[in-house]
C-alpha cells in the first residue's frame, strides 16, 4: 500500500498519479485477458480469479484456447455432444466445471485429467449420459452431480458411483432409466444400491448364461459334425462294398478259363 504524505498539492498529485497507475494496469491486464478468451465466451477476472462465462453460446465442443488461469468454467446450455481425453489438461487452477443441460453422451477416460485436487464442483446433470468409463473420474476429489442423465443401471455404474463425491442436495435424482434388472428402471440408483441390491452379481450370472449358451452351441456343432461325418463314411463304405460285390470273383474267373481252354 503507497501513502501520500506532504502538503495537500503534493497529496492530490500522489493519489491521482496511484489512480491513474491501477487504471493503467486494470486496463492492461483486462486487455491480456480478453485477447486470451475465446470469442465465443465472455471472461471476467476478480482478485486474480478468472471466470469463463460460455453459457448458451451454442458450442458444439469445449473451447481448445481457454485461458490457463481459468478458475470457473461455464458451459452450460450448449450443444457439446462428446467430452474428450484430457480436454482441460490446460486448466491447472480449475475450480468450478459446470457442464449441465447439453447433449453430453460420452465422456473419454482420461477426460478430467489434471482436475485432480483443486476441482471443487462438478457439473453433468441434465445431458444424455447412460454410462461412463471407471476411469473418467479417477482421482478426481470434487462434488458431482450426475441427476436427470438416462443411466443404465449396470456393474459398470454401481463400481464408477462408488468411487465418487456426489453432491447430496442432487444424489436422489440418479436415477435408473433402463436397467440390467427391469424392476429397478425409475427408481434412484443410490437407494437401489442402499437396499443391498448389486448389479455386478446379475452381470456375472448374465456372463455365465451366455458362456453356457456358447459352450452348448460349440458342442451341438461338434455333435453334428461328427454325426454327419459317420453318416457320410457309411454311405461311402456301402457304395464301395456294392462295388466290391459287382466284381467277378476270381473262381468265377479261373473256370471260364478252364471251359474255354478245354474248347479250344
Amino acid at each position: 500500500m503507497v501513502f501520500c504524505m506532504g502538503p495537500p498539492m503534493h497529496r492530490t498529485f500522489c493519489q491521482s498519479y496511484i489512480f491513474f497507475c491501477r487504471l493503467h494496469v486494470a486496463l492492461f491486464f483486462g486487455s491480456v485477458l480478453a485477447s486470451a478468451c475465446p470469442k465465443s465466451c465472455l471472461c471476467s477476472e476478480k482478485n486474480g480469479l478468472v471466470v469463463v462465462q460460455c453459457a448458451s453460446r451454442n458450442l458444439e465442443k469445449i473451447p481448445s484456447d481457454l485461458p490457463r488461469d481459468t478458475v470457473s468454467l461455464l458451459l452450460s446450455s450448449n450443444h457439446i455432444t462428446k467430452i474428450p481425453g484430457q480436454a482441460f489438461k490446460n486448466l491447472p487452477r480449475l475450480q468450478e466445471l459446470d457442464l449441465s443441460r447439453n447433449s453430453i453422451e460420452t465422456v473419454e477416460a482420461g477426460a478430467f485429467q489434471g482436475l485432480s485436487e483443486g476441482l471443487r464442483v462438478l457439473d453433468l446433470s441434465n445431458n444424455l449420459l447412460r454410462s461412463v468409463p471407471k476411469e473418467a473420474f479417477a482421482r478426481l476429489q470434487a462434488k458431482i452431480r450426475l441427476s436427470n442423465n438416462p443411466w443404465h443401471c449396470e456393474c459398470t455404474l454401481q463400481e464408477v458411483l462408488r468411487e465418487l463425491q456426489l453432491d447430496p442436495e442432487t444424489v436422489n435424482q440418479v436415477s435408473c432409466h433402463t436397467s440390467i434388472q427391469e424392476e429397478y428402471a425409475g427408481k434412484p440408483v443410490i437407494q437401489v444400491l442402499d437396499s443391498g441390491i448389486n448389479f455386478c452379481n446379475f452381470h456375472h450370472k448374465t456372463t455365465d448364461v451366455a458362456m453356457f449358451v456358447t459352450m452348448f452351441g460349440w458342442f451341438t456343432m461338434v455333435i453334428a459334425y461328427v454325426i454327419y461325418y459317420v453318416r457320410h463314411n457309411q454311405e461311402d463304405a456301402r457304395r464301395h462294398l456294392e462295388y466290391l460285390k459287382s466284381l467277378p470273383s476270381t473262381s468265377q474267373a479261373n473256370k471260364d478259363f478252364d471251359v474255354v481252354s478245354t474248347v479250344l
